[in-house]
C-alpha cells in the first residue's frame, strides 16, 4: 500500500497536482486509472523502479499460471479460462486497436487496457517508438511483438482484429484469420516455443463469438500441420460461454 500511494502522488506530481485522498479500497482502481491515461512521454528510473515492485506484488498475489501444468485438449493445444496477465508461457496475444498504443478509457474492461496496465508504463512506450517508427497505424490483420516487461510471459503479440458494424463479412473473416496467422509468423521468427490467444475481435470489436472460434481454430490447426511445429497453442478464453464454445470445436477436431 505504501508503494501504491507513492505511485499515485508521482504520477499526479507529473501533472503539477497534488494527489487527492482516496480510500484504500479505491487506490488500486486509482493507480489504474492514471496509467490508462498517461500518454507515452519520458519516466523516472525511480517511478518504474516502484511501479515494477508494486505490479510484481500485485502479481505474486494473484498467482501465475504456467503452461506446463496445463493438460492438452488436442495435440499441441490448450484450452485455459483464466486472468492472460497471470498466464506464464512465451507470448500472449493482445487484441490491440489500430493505434497499438493501449486502452486509454480509465479502468475498461477490455484485455488491451488489462496488459498494459500490469505489463507496466514500459510497454506503452515501446509500442509508441514501434509506431513512430511505421509512420501509421497497424493495419488490420497484422501483428508487432513487444517485450513482456512485468507479465509472466516472455512477449506480447499485439494484432489489429476487424471491428463489425452491422452484417459480418468475408471480408471480416479473412481479416481475423490474417490475425492468427500474423501471430503464428511472429512467434516462429522469435522462436516462441508457446504463444496464448485470446477471444480477438469478441469483446469491443463485436465479432460474434461462434464463428470467431471457428475462424481461431482453423490457422492453428492448418499451421501445425503444414509446419509440423511443437509449438504449444493455448486458447484463452475469460467466459464460461467462450469455453464450452471452444471446448466442443476442438473436442469435434480430435
Amino acid at each position: 500500500m505504501e508503494k501504491l500511494d507513492l505511485l499515485i502522488e508521482m504520477l499526479y506530481a507529473e501533472c503539477g497536482k497534488k494527489a487527492p485522498i482516496f480510500k484504500d479500497s479505491e487506490k488500486r482502481k486509482l493507480f489504474r486509472a492514471l496509467v490508462n491515461v498517461r500518454m507515452p512521454k519520458a519516466v523516472s528510473k525511480e517511478l518504474l523502479q516502484i511501479q515494477d515492485e508494486y505490479l510484481q506484488e500485485e502479481l505474486r498475489q494473484k498467482g501465475v499460471t504456467d503452461v506446463a501444468d496445463l493438460e492438452p485438449i488436442a495435440d499441441g493445444i490448450y484450452l485455459w479460462k483464466g486472468d492472460i496477465t497471470t498466464l506464464k508461457c512465451d507470448g500472449i496475444v493482445n487484441a490491440a486497436n489500430s493505434q497499438m498504443l493501449g486502452c486509454f478509457c480509465p479502468n475498461h474492461g477490455c484485455i488491451d487496457n488489462a496488459i498494459h496496465t500490469f505489463a507496466g508504463m514500459q510497454l506503452r512506450l515501446e509500442c509508441a517508438e514501434i509506431m513512430k517508427n511505421q509512420g501509421h497505424e497497424e493495419p488490420t490483420g497484422s501483428a508487432k511483438i513487444t517485450k513482456a516487461y512485468n507479465l509472466p510471459c516472455k512477449y506480447v503479440l499485439h494484432t489489429v482484429g476487424p471491428i463489425v458494424r452491422g452484417e459480418l463479412t468475408q471480408r471480416h473473416e479473412e481479416q481475423l484469420a490474417s490475425c492468427y496467422n500474423s501471430c503464428l509468423t511472429l512467434a516462429r521468427e522469435n522462436n516462441l516455443q508457446s504463444i496464448a490467444f485470446c477471444c480477438i475481435s469478441t469483446g469491443e470489436f463485436a465479432f460474434p463469438g461462434e464463428r470467431a472460434a471457428e475462424i481461431a481454430i482453423k490457422p492453428v490447426c492448418d499451421y501445425k500441420e503444414k509446419t509440423a511445429s511443437d509449438i504449444k497453442v493455448i486458447f484463452n478464453v475469460f467466459k464460461e460461454y467462450d469455453y464450452e464454445i471452444y471446448a466442443r470445436l476442438l473436442g469435434a477436431n480430435r
